[in-house]
């Protein structure tokens, strides 16, 4: 007999999306609700598998009877709450947001955010030629995967992911201040150097391409990455008696990429490096 946690009964929440009525488990977030209801809501910082860090400020909402705009990935829905998410402010909110971020970075390869710039009138070049940017080399130092952090916007995924919500190595963190502030290893030491056990996981997390894949990165720069001509294949790794869950994406017969589903009660979308670099002994000419 096969036997699910299903967890201890909620009881429903409540209270007002855009004029309509939502009802939510105790302990959901205003972005669950929306999620629920098929509203969606830009986020750049969240993360499912991971606590809200609150950093990229994109998914903000106007709950009514609040003095500021509030993250709908870490504010709980309340009984009776009354929430706007396309209000006047929360539209000039997500269009300066975005403004600064794609001024600052290089969102070029950042999933729906060109989507995101055209339906909020952002104008990231308003700022002018002189406007001071990320912009950097990236820093491919090792065979798995590269860091690109000209696309870096500081949302701190990669530094959760390495450290206490997942994998406990600590090998990368937030280095220096305001403008300056960068994700770093430790005395900023190439990343064979550092305590990095190359699982991944931060890669995986990443909202932006900042880190990527080695295999991934160089297909882009050849121009033949392209994900509307990848499968994806689901399977289980063998290399160990775990049996983690791995999706395959596969371009013209080749593996590309190996992740694995977040929702899996084992993995979580977290792999060691033999689930997530493995593949490459299976095509090794």
């Amino acid at each position: 007999m096969t036997i699910v946690d299903i967890g201890i009964p909620k009881r429903l929440v409540e209270f007002t999306v855009d004029g309509s009525t939502v009802r939510v488990p105790e302990g959901s977030t205003i972005l669950d609700a929306c999620a629920a209801a098929g509203k969606e809501i830009p986020t750049l910082c969240y993360g499912d598998t991971l606590e809200p860090a609150n950093a990229c400020r994109v998914c903000m909402v106007e709950v009514e009877g609040s003095r500021t705009l509030v993250p709908s990935c870490s504010r709980k829905a309340e009984p009776g709450m009354v929430v706007h998410t396309d209000s006047e402010r929360t539209r000039t909110s997500r269009k300066v947001v975005l403004e600064l971020l794609a001024s600052a970075a290089d969102l070029s390869t950042t999933p729906e955010v060109a989507r995101w710039l055209a339906e909020t009138g952002a104008d990231p070049d308003r700022f002018g030629p002189d406007a001071a940017t990320v912009a950097q080399p990236a820093i491919v130092d090792n065979e798995l995967y590269v860091r690109d952090y000209g696309k870096c916007i500081l949302c701190y995924k990669c530094v959760d992911a390495c450290g206490e919500q997942w994998q406990n190595s600590f090998a990368i963190t937030v280095a220096g201040r305001g403008f300056d502030a960068r994700i770093s290893t430790e005395f900023s030491n190439p990343l064979p150097d550092s305590a990095c056990v190359y699982c991944g996981n931060c890669v995986e997390v990443c909202p932006t391409g900042a880190l990527s894949f080695k295999r991934e990165y160089d297909k882009r720069a050849d121009g033949s990455w392209d994900e509307s001509r990848q499968t994806a294949t689901t399977t289980v790794c063998t290399f160990c008696g775990v049996g983690c869950t791995l999706t395959l994406h596969v371009q013209d017969n080749e593996i590309v990429k190996v992740a694995s589903p977040h929702e899996s009660s084992v993995t979580h979308g977290n792999l060691c490096i033999k689930g997530r670099f493995g593949w490459q002994h299976v095509q090794n000419r």
